[in-house]
Order: structure tokens, then sequence, then C-alpha cells
């Protein structure tokens, strides 16, 4: 097989601004509302209740057995009351963001990412919930960082469908080999950079662009304002192998990751048992609204 890297420079379309895909209409909004104001939170419920699919999704995530709510959630205001209205405007926006790919896209299976990518954010509940209050991350950063962490190869789809199926081929047959070093092989790029160049492209914020970057190599971003959230996402990967993609992950997790973040490496089997419950009950939640 040539390598596809020889025969496309991937690197300039991603850095061509038109190739990219627009961030939905209604991400942008989103995004551009303050929510610390009545009317702002106001503005947000109403604009997510007028998009049945989304709100009907969010809904059923108040619902859902991991919130444990007392009683039936029937519309956006109690959805926001139980999941709270950052958390809401992330899920929103993961959604409308999912949405790109409405046709197929030849072998991505876009079920498999949202799948995996809702997987992760709850995962990663069961890691900030042990730091220390003074080290944990901003709730509705780290879930928006976590539903959007592997938009990578979402974006690679939309980019180039060949290039993703061969991809995609390369990591099914080749499962023992690192990921990264297919991708660098087969595109000259990785997931991480054509994620990060879609954030740039999008003006999302600085944390969650370097998130996108470091997911996987959170140690090279040093001093960088999302090296904390990329690292609990590297950490949760690897908690959370069943709900992996066809990435492959070191699964062995020392000491020193725990500490980095303020955890007693003692909890670790805690934490694993909470990340896994966590996970499978947005399975079950999101298999319901595919």
């Amino acid at each position: 097989m040539p390598n596809i890297a020889e025969a496309f420079n991937l690197k300039a379309s991603i850095s061509n601004t038109d190739a990219l895909p627009a961030m939905p209409v209604i991400a942008q909004r989103l995004l551009a509302l303050k929510l610390d104001t009545d009317e702002g939170e106001q503005q947000m419920l109403s604009l997510i209740s007028q998009d049945t699919m989304i709100s009907a999704k969010i809904i059923g995530l108040a619902n859902a057995p991991l919130l444990r709510t007392a009683r039936k959630i029937t519309s956006m205001k109690e959805a926001a009351l139980v999941l709270g209205l950052k958390r809401i405007r992330s899920v929103a926006m993961g959604i409308a963001i999912m949405s790109l790919m409405k046709k197929p896209a030849g072998r991505f299976n876009l079920q498999e990412l949202w799948l995996h990518n809702l997987g992760v954010a709850f995962g990663m509940i069961a890691i900030t919930r042990k730091m220390p209050l003074k080290m944990r991350p901003q709730e509705d950063q780290a879930f928006l960082a976590g539903m959007l962490h592997d938009i990578g190869h979402l974006a690679l789809a939309y980019l180039d469908r060949e290039k993703s199926d061969a991809l995609i081929d390369r990591l099914a047959n080749q499962t023992n080999q690192d990921s990264l070093a297919i991708e660098r092989e087969l595109l000259g790029v990785t997931h991480q950079d054509i994620g990060a160049e879609l954030a740039l492209h999008w003006n999302l914020p600085e944390i969650i662009v370097a998130v996108l970057r470091y997911h996987h190599e959170p140690d090279l971003s040093d001093g960088s304002a999302g090296q904390q959230l990329a690292h609990i996402v590297f950490l949760t990967e690897k908690l959370l192998p069943s709900y992996s993609t066809r990435e492959s992950h070191e699964p062995f997790i020392v000491p020193d990751d725990w500490m980095a973040l303020g955890i007693d490496p003692d909890d670790e089997e805690e934490i694993v048992s909470r990340a896994g419950e966590q996970a499978e009950q947005a399975h079950q939640f999101a298999h319901n609204f595919m």
C-alpha cells in the first residue's frame, strides 16, 4: 500500500479553513451565551427546546439511572435542575457537533464515536470527584472535553473518506501497534492534530483545543492550560478499555498518574469501579436515543 501522506497532504487540507466543516449554528449560539445571567439561562433553554432531537436526548439523559432522579423529568426546565445549565450546554453542543455526519461516511462509525465520547465524558466524573476541590476542573469544561476529545476522527471522515477508511482498516488489522504511530505513518498527522485544528477553526476555548491536541500525550502539553484535562481524558480512556474505539491504549497506570491530580493511588480500585458504572449507564442511555 502506498504511503497516503505522499499522495495527499492532509496537513494542507486541515489548515484550509474552507475545507473544514462549519460549527453547527446551534452550537455556535450556545457557546456565545453567558449563563451567569437569567436572560442567558432562558435563552439557552429556549434555544435547545426548539431543537426536538437535542431536547429529547437531554430530557432522556436527565431521566437516566445514573442521575437517580426521584421523579420523571418531562421538560428542559426540569432537566436543567437535574443536570445543571453548564452540563446541558456541553451535552447539547456535543450532540449538535456529532450531527455533522448525517450521511454515510465510508467505514467511519459515528455511533461508535458518540458512545465512546459519551462514556469517557461520564467516566471522567469518577476521577474529578476524587480530586481535591482546589484542583478540580470546571465540570462543564471537563464534560465538553470528554464529549469532543476524539472529534478528529469525525473531521478526517468529513475531509477525506478514503483516508479515513484506510486508517480504520489499518487500526483494525494492526491492533498491537501504537495507533498514533500508524496515523503519523499513514496520514502525516494524527486525529489529535486534526481535532485541534477544527477546534481552533471553531474558536473553541483554548483549554478544549489543548485537550484535543494532547489527550493521548498529556506530558507534551507541559504548561498548557489544558494539561490537567488532557491527563484526565488520558486516564479515563485507560480505565475504560471495553468502551474504546480502535485506538490502542497502554493499559498501565502508575501512582504518579494519580498523584499528579491530587488523588491517592489507593483509590484506584474505587475509581475504576465508579468510572465503569458511569460509562455503562451512559451507554444504556445513549443506545435508547441513537
